[in-house]
């Protein structure tokens, strides 16, 4: 009876521009943000206004809008403002609230990332060039950004062929007595072991980063003089060597596709919009390079703009990532000027947006356009072909309708040890790798090697979390279909935590090898039913094969990471003030971290560079408190 009265009365809440029009009052021409929200305060739309009170009044109309709109008007049913002091504030803020709230009726990047760059580090007589991802703590000089890793480590590959520099970590370069293979394939000059002064391998570090920002002009007439040198000396291998990293240096050019003269720092952003999808392609240009280019699929309607969009995807693209001197654009946004004082502001430098007509830069426009088109082609007939197997498993395993998200559960170990469960997501986009999951089993209660055991653990953390998150079931990361690895005592199991926990209507199937063992005799087991097999040729088939494929695939691959991280651990990692220097001191010492653990205070102040305080806890430690 309570829930009918809760009912009524949300139907009962005004909603419209009448409900909108009632805040005029309240509002001046002030700058600022405005959220619009449903009768359940879910926010639909954020906006910016350089004048609230005029923009409000806008929505306060009862005719005139787009279908999106008035749809949108239609279901608020109040607003909330917050007042900058700037358009400019506003904008920011407005970008921010965006991403962080993500409302159904705004344009929304949904594939943000971090993008990796090459760091080459300035906290070491013998810089490393590696990969870095995240914040810029670590002292060094930074470049990039890449487009992705493949990107990082192809040119990286390339990079230690020409400059030769170390990409090993700090200890590791400490405790060697000798080149590793590094020197041996001649991707590094061996500075642990003597192999070359610091001032020569400065020279390399020196030159790598002329080449990093498009200065490396006159590197490879250099190293060409420097082969014929060694060959009229007949120093046949010095010259073979020099001829390896011309070559390499050539291959990093070609690689690098596009190299534009005009564009020194930029991002090359192209649009194409069709059927309601759209697609942004950026090209990320750095030292008149290309570093590389990456698409995005940001959530659109049908009729928003080109406009809209490309303002849309720029404030949030940029939000957390530093935006480059120039955005090339193949749309123009609304309030071009604003959004260049915004991204001026942020990057603390003036930042240009750009619109070529002609020229180079609208050939590097119109080329990442192209890509844009051909890119949301493929994903528009791969989500097609998608919907079609998700509408086939709905009629095979006799769901009410179709799955919008799949999720698969595995478990991954060795007669118990390092156990871990794993869960990945596929839905009408394919397999959602920002929504796989990774679950370190505690194994509180569980028999080594309990597999159902495992499984219960797995599922009563996944679905505790949801409810308490969403306890309404109102968001998309409810789960359509659950299929678990196993037969009939594994969705036994699973049903039965499901059935506690109150959410045994989400429709499960467990996947099971036939008699045989066979890769495509597989048998499907639900709750109450017998079991069934699908025909060899089903796609479906295929389809609940590659799921499960997937999820043993990540499952094993976060068990051996797990592994190997164990393995490589010792109790000296738990000791406070024992760092990696110390630690390699005492395993050199005694050979082993059993036998640290068993040695006296005394032996334990033999050992360099550990010094009666650190002895003493050390001692400690294995003993406790002596």
């Amino acid at each position: 009876m309570v829930e009918e009265t809760g009912e009524k009365r949300e139907k009962n809440v005004p909603r419209g521009h009448k409900v909108i029009d009632g805040y005029l009052r309240m509002l001046d021409g002030s700058p600022g943000v405005y959220r619009m929200l449903d009768p359940e305060h879910k926010v639909l739309y954020v906006g910016k206004a350089k004048n609230l009170k005029n923009r409000v009044s806008n929505y306060a109309r009862p005719h005139g809008h787009s279908p999106r709109i008035a749809r949108m008007i239609s279901e608020t049913s109040q607003m909330m403002f917050l007042t900058t002091r700037t358009e400019t504030e506003a904008l920011l803020l407005e970008q921010n609230l965006i991403k962080q709230l993500k409302p159904r009726y705004n344009v929304l990047l949904r594939d943000d990332k971090s993008f990796p760059n090459i760091l080459v580090t300035k906290d070491h007589d013998f810089p490393q060039i590696i990969k870095h991802r995240g914040a810029k703590k670590r002292k060094g000089a930074y470049y990039g950004p890449f487009a992705s890793a493949g990107n990082v480590n192809s040119t990286l590959n390339q990079l230690q062929r020409v400059f030769l520099l170390r990409n090993c970590s700090n200890s590791d370069y400490e405790g060697r007595t000798r080149p590793c293979l590094q020197y041996q394939i001649k991707r590094c000059m061996a500075p642990c072991v003597g192999k070359i002064s610091k001032e020569d391998y400065g020279q390399l570090v020196a030159d790598a980063e002329r080449f990093l920002q498009g200065k490396d002009t006159g590197l490879q007439a250099r190293l060409a003089q420097e082969m014929g040198d060694a060959a009229e000396a007949m120093e046949f291998e010095k010259a073979a060597a020099l001829r390896d990293r011309i070559r390499a240096m050539t291959n990093v050019q070609t690689a690098q596709g596009i190299n534009p003269r005009t564009v020194s720092e930029g991002d090359i952003i192209g649009l194409h919009m069709e059927g309601g999808q759209a697609c942004v392609q950026v090209f990320f240009i750095r030292a008149n390079q290309n570093w590389g280019n990456q698409d995005f699929y940001p959530r659109v309607g049908a009729d928003v703009s080109e406009a809209e969009v490309m303002g849309a995807f720029i404030g949030q693209f940029y939000d957390q990532k530093e935006p480059p001197r120039q955005l090339i654009l193949s749309h123009d946004v609304d309030d071009k000027d604003l959004l260049e004082e915004a991204l001026s502001q942020k990057a603390e430098r003036k930042v240009e947006v750009l619109v070529p007509q002609r020229g180079e830069k609208f050939e590097l426009v119109a080329g990442a356009v192209r890509n844009a088109r051909e890119s949301l082609g493929r994903k528009m007939s791969e989500s097609a072909a998608q919907t079609k197997l998700l509408k086939g498993v709905a009629e095979a395993f006799g769901l009410p309708e179709m799955p919008t998200r799949i999720e698969a559960y595995d478990n991954s170990h060795i007669q118990g040890a390092h156990a871990v469960g794993a869960m990945i997501v596929a839905g009408p986009e394919g397999f959602m790798k920002s929504q796989y999951r990774k679950f370190d089993i505690k194994g509180d209660g569980i028999t080594a090697g309990d597999d159902f055991g495992m499984m219960k653990e797995v599922m009563t953390r996944r679905f505790k979390r949801l409810l308490k998150e969403d306890p309404e079931r109102k968001g998309d990361t409810w789960p359509s279909l659950l299929l678990i690895d196993g037969g009939a005592g594994q969705v036994s199991a699973v049903q039965e935590i499901m059935t506690e926990l109150g959410v045994a209507d989400i429709p499960m199937v467990g996947v099971a090898k036939g008699v045989d063992r066979d890769h495509g005799k597989e048998e499907f087991y639900r709750t109450g039913k017998r079991p069934f097999a699908l025909q060899r040729n089903d796609p479906v088939l295929y389809f609940i094969q590659r799921i499960r494929d997937e999820v043993h695939r990540f499952a094993i691959g976060t068990h051996r990471a797990k592994r190997s991280k164990a393995i490589g651990a010792t109790p000296l990692d738990d000791v406070p003030g024992v760092g990696a220097a110390r630690k390699r001191a005492l395993l050199a010492h005694f050979g082993s971290a059993k036998a640290v653990g068993l040695a006296n205070l005394a032996d334990l102040k033999a050992v360099d560079g550990i010094s009666e305080t650190v002895a003493q806890t050390l001692y400690d430690f294995f003993h406790e408190g002596g």
